[in-house]
């Protein structure tokens, strides 16, 4: 009898210990997730590769202010697994189907202290990564809560080589840095000081997406995805032991979240790979975000654009109207022109008629409104209104020839970081757009926020975006955000929201130190698993001191690798951003431009290693059309691009844009060389890639008559 006692309580033993400890693995059976309690009731999960380490046992929770946390003292209440396989049409993209494939485990935890709360851990396992979310279920013991701290832990396996810029809560406008876990400085901000607004935590926290590489030769990527009412998560590095914790952006009194039951956190993701081009090729974070809340997406339209901007960094004109007249006397009644400002009815014409003679679809008009004397340095509230244009600015006389032309003018909407003043605007300024036939608003939060004490990246910023983002959806407009958080993947739920800005883009080669010839090779691997970037290539006036000669500062790529960036940094929001005049002098190399296309059925990686180069291949949407990038940093090396992505048993002419001979990103920026060649599906090309350089192909077929 008490021998059957004793296999029956080892039975229940058994099935307890069973309980307690989970596992799936991934479709393929590479990936492995082990899900535990500790012996205190802590969440922990482990994560191999073919039976090796990626992320040795890391513990979980969230910590509340006022209350008992979520952290410990946990059993399991529930266990549940599924399997999940479907493919999805994108609005636009990088591909027209997308296969989202992964095995669920959803862990109901439950605390007996206090009063019976749970908690579920959602983890889903793809081929190429992990996903998961804490999930807080409608319950009677659970209502509203503050969120003070989360305890999400990722236990690397070592000090891994990292391409990372530091941990801040209002800008991702950093120079990107590659070292050791144990070497990273997060104070160590370099030319940071050309930030207009950050605020960098420590010496040993990063940003996210964080891009690294093992000394065995994998490729890890640790995110979020679907970040809603909830601050952006930053890094914190333990340097001895190479432990990642999270850390979330607080508000103005140092709490990071204010959340109400039931409530879902954003995906935590880790994305791993044998290869940085599968990487690349990885839809993990936009599979983890819900699918769009837009019905009716047929106004929603990938554009190339040109726009009065860049004149304005180069310091050819201005955006405000008076120029260098004082603040103190601005009067918009009195106020005389500079006779530099950048957005007249003229100028803007001029742009107008460039895009319809060039076949591109919108204007961009930066400085077009009243306030641009009075802002920029100062904590104001009440500066633009998003309505007012200076008086050489005719709204209506500009839309009716925009009209005529077949060319859409694209808003601007900067708000001064004073958040709370462009909220009261939205509803006028959106339905001022759409009276005068604007149907796509470039936003910006250049300065510190309003309300004051709030960050860029915190959960009242976070619910601003996607308010505008859903607001603007409701109102048929598209909308490109600058200064934002870093995007997630909401734009499968937004796909109105074509792009971001959120990096350290082209302009600061106008006016700092600029972009490293390497900082191109490291976003497709950072800053664009998140989103499209409005990264505004194209630049051809590469040495800058033609609009002053006392200007030192340049571009730092050849010519040839703006071209390259329109396919190797991914948006359906593609700017040639220089001016007229200067794609004037360059028609050949400007065709390129004209031809690429900003949406597509394929994507094909053919070569990478973040930091040093990558290569590109895309099929353009619904044509028989192929372009391919490749860029690399500032070391020459050739390219090597197998074409076997293309059709069987067909020929093409392949239009190679490409560096000559004796380019170089600082000595010769702008040589360049066009050629064609025949080629087939088994043709392998090699280009030489200057320092700094790139090459850009346009592949078409044979038979097809190319427009001029």
């Amino acid at each position: 009898m008490l021998k059957h006692i004793s296999g029956i309580i080892a039975l229940l033993l058994c099935s307890i210990s069973l309980l307690q400890a989970q596992s799936i693995q991934s479709p393929n059976g590479k990936l492995r997730l082990q899900f535990s309690l500790s012996n205190t009731g802590e969440p922990q999960y482990q994560l191999d590769l073919n039976q090796k380490n990626i992320l040795k046992t890391s513990k979980l929770g969230i910590q509340c202010k006022d209350e008992a946390s979520f952290d410990k003292g946990f059993s399991v209440l529930k266990v549940d697994s599924t399997t999940f396989d479907q493919t999805w049409a994108p609005v636009w993209g990088e591909s027209n189907r997308i296969r989202n494939h992964y095995r669920e485990l959803r862990i109901t935890l439950e605390q007996k202290t206090p009063a019976n709360r749970q908690m579920v851990l959602c983890f889903r396992l793809f081929n190429d990564g992990l996903g998961f979310r804490y999930e807080f279920p409608a319950q009677a013991s659970l209502n509203y809560f503050i969120v003070s701290d989360e305890k999400t832990e990722f236990q690397l396996s070592g000090d891994h080589k990292a391409f990372w810029i530091p941990g801040d809560y209002d800008t991702n406008e950093y120079q990107y840095n590659t070292s050791a876990l144990s070497k990273v400085n997060g104070m160590a901000g370099g030319a940071a000081n050309e930030i207009h607004a950050r605020t960098p935590i420590g010496v040993n926290f990063v940003q996210t997406p964080l891009m690294m590489k093992t000394a065995d030769g994998l490729y890890l990527n640790i995110h979020e995805a679907a970040l809603v009412n909830y601050p952006a998560m930053n890094l914190e590095i333990d340097q001895k032991t190479f432990k990642l914790s999270s850390h979330l952006v607080p508000d103005a009194v140092g709490n990071k979240a204010y959340l109400q039951a039931p409530f879902n956190t954003p995906w935590r993701t880790i994305i791993v790979a044998e290869k940085a081009t599968d990487i690349l090729a990885s839809r993990l974070i936009l599979n983890l975000n819900e699918p769009s809340k837009i019905t009716n997406t047929s106004w929603i339209k990938p554009t190339k654009y040109v726009g009065v901007w860049w004149e304005m960094h180069v310091g050819k004109s201005t955006w405000d109207y008076a120029g260098t007249q004082s603040a103190s006397t601005w009067d918009l009644k009195t106020a005389t022109p500079s006779g530099r400002h950048g957005a007249t009815t003229q100028r803007v014409k001029t742009y107008i008629d460039f895009a319809a003679k060039h076949g591109f679809d919108g204007v961009l008009v930066e400085g077009w409104n009243t306030g641009w004397e009075d802002w920029f340095g100062k904590w104001k509230e009440d500066v633009f209104d998003f309505i007012t244009p200076y008086p050489d600015y005719n709204v209506k006389e500009l839309r009716d020839y925009a009209k005529r032309k077949g060319v859409k003018i694209i808003m601007h909407h900067e708000t001064s970081g004073s958040v709370t003043n462009y909220e009261r605007w939205m509803d006028k300024a959106y339905d001022f757009m759409k009276a005068n036939g604007y149907d796509a608003v470039k936003t910006g939060y250049v300065g510190k926020i309003i309300p004051r004490g709030e960050h860029h990246d915190g959960q009242w910023m976070v619910n601003h975006y996607n308010r505008v983002a859903a607001k603007t959806a409701a109102k048929q407009i598209m909308l490109d955000a600058h200064e934002p958080v870093r995007p997630t993947g909401l734009h499968r739920t937004y796909p109105n929201w074509l792009a971001c800005e959120a990096t350290r883009g082209n302009e600061f080669n106008a006016w700092s130190v600029g972009n490293p010839p390497e900082h191109e090779t490291i976003l497709p691997f950072t800053r664009s698993l998140g989103g499209p970037i409005d990264y505004t290539p194209g630049i051809f006036q590469i040495k800058l001191n033609v609009f002053d000669p006392n200007k030192k500062e340049q571009v730092h790529t050849t010519l040839a690798k703006q071209l390259a960036l329109y396919v190797t940094l991914y948006s359906p929001l593609q700017m040639a951003a220089d001016l007229p005049e200067s794609y004037d002098k360059h028609l050949d190399a400007f065709q390129f431009i004209k031809d690429v296309a900003v949406d597509w059925d394929e994507s094909h990686y053919l070569e990478a290693e973040p930091g040093d180069y990558l290569s590109i291949a895309r099929k353009a949407k619904g044509r028989n059309m192929w372009f391919v990038g490749a860029i690399t940093d500032e070391n020459a090396r050739t390219a090597t691009l197998p074409l076997d992505f293309l059709p069987d048993n067909a020929n093409y002419i392949a239009e190679i844009y490409a560096d000559a001979p004796d380019a170089h990103w600082e000595k010769n920026p702008t040589a360049y060389k066009i050629s064609r060649e025949r080629v087939t599906n088994k043709s392998v090309l090699k280009l030489a890639l200057a320092a700094g350089g790139g090459a850009a192909i346009c592949i078409r077929p044979e038979t097809s008559t190319k427009k001029k």
